[in-house]
């Protein structure tokens, strides 16, 4: 049996999304603006008044998929043509960037703003159980700034029902002048530009690709310096546009639920993942 989510109508990556509302965080040198509504991202940091991020209407960035800091939930990357199975069961999710389901449904809608400060705020997600994603679940995000530091945490918890799961970040990082990237390993892309196992040989990019990583990057622009550092072992990179460097850590690759179809939660169960910047 196959639960067909794929005629649902809704917001794609490709639907222009607006920041709406913002709320401003910071301390000292570092401040970040919230724009809860948009899909809970972060719409733009700055340092010493030096904005980070390709925000909303830079370079023709008016799409969901293309501007700020979003959360990827409860799935990374695309899954390959929207289909995957759990539990003896098979799924298929609309597909939403040519002939598959990308980034998973959070960076699409609004999330409610349950707390802030000066400094913190706490983002929460009733994830849908409807054509979008089957399962329901919540998600929740803390950001929080101190000194020159931002601390990022996303987590997603399983309702009634065992899901399937894979969590990260898509950053739009304006273009650093230079990037220090030392990854372990390189998932090789097939025909349809997916990643497939196992991981191999780093190639040279540019890169839409998705790395094993486990040290810190590092990237320079107009005489700053940002560190990235993760546990998450799962990086993506994009760096074929001009102005922009994606770097993304997530908890798995693309793909996840048929190439890692392992990673998932038990009924009530929590996964989290954290991503810190730091900028000098």
């Amino acid at each position: 049996m196959v639960d067909d989510a794929a005629g649902g109508e809704g917001p794609g990556p490709a639907t222009p999304l607006a920041p709406g509302p913002l709320v401003t965080i910071g301390d000292g040198a570092l401040e970040v603006d919230i724009a809860a509504r948009a899909g809970g991202r972060i719409a733009q940091i700055r340092c010493d008044g030096v904005e980070q991020l390709v925000g909303h209407g830079e370079h023709g960035a008016e799409a969901a998929i293309a501007w700020g800091c979003y959360p990827m939930v409860p799935w990374c990357g695309r899954i390959r043509e929207g289909r995957f199975a759990f539990q003896g069961r098979e799924y298929r999710l609309p597909v939403n960037l040519g002939d598959h389901a990308i980034h998973g449904v959070g960076f699409l809608v609004p999330w409610t703003l349950h707390s802030h400060g000066p400094r913190h705020a706490r983002l929460e997600l009733a994830l849908p159980q409807d054509h979008r994603w089957p399962f329901g679940g919540t998600a929740a995000q803390r950001i929080e700034v101190s000194g020159r530091g931002l601390a990022l945490e996303l987590s997603v918890t399983a309702g009634a029902q065992a899901m399937p799961v894979a969590i990260g970040w898509h950053p739009w990082f304006r273009k650093p002048e230079r990037m220090v990237f030392e990854p372990e390993a390189m998932y090789p892309r097939d025909s349809q530009g997916i990643a497939v196992l196992p991981p191999g040989p780093v190639q040279s990019g540019p890169w839409d690709d998705c790395f094993v990583n486990r040290r810190e990057v590092v990237l320079y622009r107009g005489g700053q310096c940002i560190r990235l550092a993760s546990e998450c072992s799962d990086w993506v990179v994009y760096d074929a546009p001009a102005f922009a460097t994606c770097v993304e850590p997530q908890t798995a690759p693309p793909d996840a639920f048929n190439l890692v179809p392992g990673q998932a939660l038990q009924p009530g169960e929590t996964l989290a993942a954290r991503f810190s910047l730091r900028w000098e």
